[in-house]
């Protein structure tokens, strides 16, 4: 059965994690794999959440399953911190998955289940597995213009050229915040124009929101799914708790269509039937964490204090690093990293040069120059800016 079974392409970031792991060299820097680390290098476990852990188990008196959706506490506790009242909950149909990933695959069944014919747009430069995704879902995927590798800024007429291109019923997807991988996100006007554009279009946003709160703020995070929400009669999102709560290995995801009301129900159930097929209920206990520390005012408010001295941490790595190279280099070509928001940021790099940072400094990072902001401590940022002024040379 098997025999000309091709064997997958390797997948670009388990196999940095792989190299790294392998690397026996002392002082080797993981800036790849997108995980939070505090100042030790630890991924560690949120005070709130180990305290929600515990009144769980404390509190849970049954491990059968729910419905297909999930735990009705956790979706509408999610709702309220994407959503914020944007729009009435009669128009939002959600589902728990299991994490971010499968809620991006879900609502990509969802678009070929409803219109297999509509096109994704997605930036050119987006996180590595939004393409394989969305092309093991059937669709089509176009790329449109997104940052401008002289500024690394926002390429605001690139952009906007390109979704003048879309057609009534297309999808486009938008990172809700904190762009993966290059750090630039929107301003209020650019979310503004960018929902004018689509009305008149009639095209549909789909929203990927995985580092809420690791920006501006948790509220102002959500701002232009916000505003997409109240002005567009249809939105597509998915959201990961793997970042702002720190549940990576829990897998906590929430896909979520808003429609107008009278639309709601077919959603909801078509939503809830594409879970069935591939995982059926979705886990429970990541989902019931999330729920239970935003219900709990103590705990809300541990975990926001928490989640703020991470999303300070990452912008702090990222001054001292754009200063470092800066001082290093005599140049300003790295100072957008200071400007820039999230986790993560496309530095001018060469594959070439990356690949001399891997081999001749034990310093990883994807082969386009994508680097973690949260992988950098007070020790590793001048020896990184050491070594990438050394490959520059």
């Amino acid at each position: 059965m098997f025999e000309s079974l091709p064997t997958p392409k390797p997948d670009g970031i388990i196999a940095l994690m792989q190299a790294f792991a392998q690397d026996p060299r002392m002082g080797k820097i993981d800036l790849g794999v997108g995980v939070y680390r505090d100042e030790a290098g630890r991924t560690p476990v949120m005070r709130a959440v180990k305290a929600a852990e515990l009144r769980c188990v404390e509190t849970q008196e049954s491990k059968s399953y729910l419905s297909l959706a999930g735990d009705q506490a956790f979706l509408d506790a999610m709702g309220a911190l994407l959503l914020g009242g944007a729009v009435p909950a009669a128009r939002v149909a959600s589902v728990g998955t299991p994490g971010g990933t499968s809620a991006v695959r879900q609502i990509c069944e969802l678009i070929r289940s409803a219109r297999p014919e509509a096109v994704v747009w997605v930036s050119a430069q987006t996180w590595p597995n939004h393409a394989p995704v969305i092309a093991a879902a059937g669709l089509k995927a176009q790329p449109y213009r997104y940052m401008d590798p002289a500024r690394g800024a926002l390429d605001h007429m690139g952009l906007f050229a390109d979704l003048e291109q879309v057609c009534a019923g297309d999808v486009v997807l938008l990172h809700g915040c904190c762009h993966n991988p290059t750090g630039i996100d929107f301003s209020a006007q650019d979310w503004a124009e960018i929902a004018a554009l689509l009305a008149r279009r009639g095209a549909v946003p789909f929203v990927d929101m995985a580092y809420q709160g690791f920006g501006e703020g948790l509220d102002a995070d959500a701002g232009g799914l916000r505003h997409l929400a109240a002005r567009l009669p249809e939105v597509l999102v998915a959201a990961s708790c793997s970042k702002n709560f720190g549940l990576y290995r829990e897998r906590v995801g929430l896909a979520m269509a808003i429609v107008p009301e009278t639309a709601r129900a077919t959603l909801a159930a078509a939503l809830a039937g594409l879970s069935r097929q591939v995982f059926a209920f979705p886990p429970d206990h990541g989902g019931r964490v999330v729920s239970t520390i935003l219900g709990d005012t103590a705990l809300r408010a541990m975990w926001q204090a928490e989640l703020e001295e991470m999303r300070l941490r990452v912008e702090e790595n990222r001054r001292a690093l754009a200063s470092a190279l800066h001082a290093k280099t005599g140049s300003d070509r790295f100072d957008m990293i200071a400007q820039q928001r999230g986790m993560f940021s496309l530095l001018p790099l060469s594959p070439d040069q990356v690949a001399q940072l891997h081999a001749d400094h034990g310093i990883y990072m994807m082969g386009d120059g994508r680097a973690n902001m949260a992988g950098l401590n007070a020790y590793s940022v001048p020896v990184c800016a050491q070594a990438i002024a050394s490959v520059l040379r």
